[in-house]
């Protein structure tokens, strides 16, 4: 029996959960443990993330989170726990370094981005980020009348990052830098050329990030998958999404070694101004279930059979709010359950 850690978290996270858990029951053989993250433990016990929570997130294989946040917790107090707290303790708990954000607009949605169609049909892509290295990680401060923020990479950083890109690639890696400036840069082209030769069944290619943000909008469909660090990852795959025409239609993954734990999350955040309105559109989870199969279990089918599921329910008709539509999360469980 598959062990799942389930956290809801706030907003419309336990909505989308409930729709979720629908969905992992239907596929059958998981064994489902429901904690607190975010806004609802600081309510319980006063952290984002306890301690119990997180060894039962080490013990799982796999961890799958709705949602964290909301205004209930904003606070301008640098010593209050905030919700997100609770995301980046499970980040760092687990050792997730990578960041997987796949683009894959839906046949029937492909009206609905605002590339034209022609540009985006047949986009199917995978943006690899490296998350726990980078100017977000380097020191800071701010001296006299001026600011820093440094930017470190290590060889070791930078090749287990590669690994993942290669490992999920169908043919080819595009590896975003910006050598002709960073030294950190051509250490990154340097050490990826290395992972490359291990890989001989790949091809690698290299873009700068100004040419690679060019090109993502240009030809999305040419790329397999986008190797990139911190920053460029965190503004290249939030440009990839808007591909899709809607934030509402986005999971993602966060990955570590592998057999350990990974965390499967949508991207469109806790909505706190629908929540408890049944008006949340649950695609995004299905998607999230869907990556933890692929990505995190290795269980390809139901993965294929759940993004189908999700295709054909579309492809009926089915329109959330955010798509232009009035189908409500309950209208929309249903539709793809009844395609699964």
């Amino acid at each position: 029996m598959t062990r799942i850690i389930a956290l809801p978290g706030d907003g419309i996270g336990p909505e989308i959960m409930a729709s979720a858990r629908r969905l992992l029951d239907q596929i059958g053989g998981f064994e489902i443990d429901e904690r607190l993250v975010g806004g609802a433990s600081i309510d319980d016990s006063g952290s984002p993330l306890t301690d119990e929570v997180l060894e039962a997130c080490r013990d799982a294989d796999a961890v799958l989170l709705a949602a964290v946040g909301g205004p209930k917790w904003d606070t301008t107090d640098p010593n209050a726990p905030r919700p997100e707290q609770g995301l980046l303790g499970l980040r760092k708990g687990l050792g997730l370094y990578a960041n997987l954000r796949p683009v894959r607009p839906s046949p029937a949605l492909l009206d609905a981005s605002p590339l034209k169609r022609d540009r985006i049909e047949g986009t199917d892509l995978l943006v690899v980020r490296e998350l726990t290295g980078g100017v977000y990680f380097g020191d800071r401060g701010r001296r006299d009348d001026s600011a820093y923020d440094t930017t470190v990479y290590s060889t070791e950083e930078i090749e287990r990052i590669a690994e993942v890109g290669f490992r999920f690639a169908r043919e080819r890696v595009t590896s975003v830098d910006k050598a002709n400036i960073l030294e950190t840069s051509r250490l990154w082209r340097e050490v990826v050329e290395g992972v490359a030769k291990k890989h001989p069944d790949k091809q690698l290619d290299h873009l700068l990030v100004d040419n690679a943000a060019m090109q993502l909008v240009s030809r999305p469909a040419s790329f397999d998958v986008i190797l990139t660090e911190n920053m460029f990852g965190d503004i290249l795959s939030d440009e990839a999404a808007m591909l899709t025409g809607s934030i509402g239609m986005l999971p993602s993954a966060s990955v570590g070694e592998p057999g350990t734990p990974g965390l499967f999350e949508p991207v469109h955040g806790s909505a706190p101004d629908i929540a408890g309105s049944g008006k949340a559109n649950p695609l995004a989870m299905f998607g999230s279930v869907a990556m933890m199969l692929r990505y995190g279990l290795g269980r390809q089918d139901e993965a294929a059979a759940v993004e189908s599921a999700v295709d054909r329910a579309l492809a009926d008709g089915l329109r959330t709010a955010d798509l232009g539509g009035d189908a409500n999360l309950e209208d929309a469980t249903n539709a793809v359950l009844s395609n699964l």
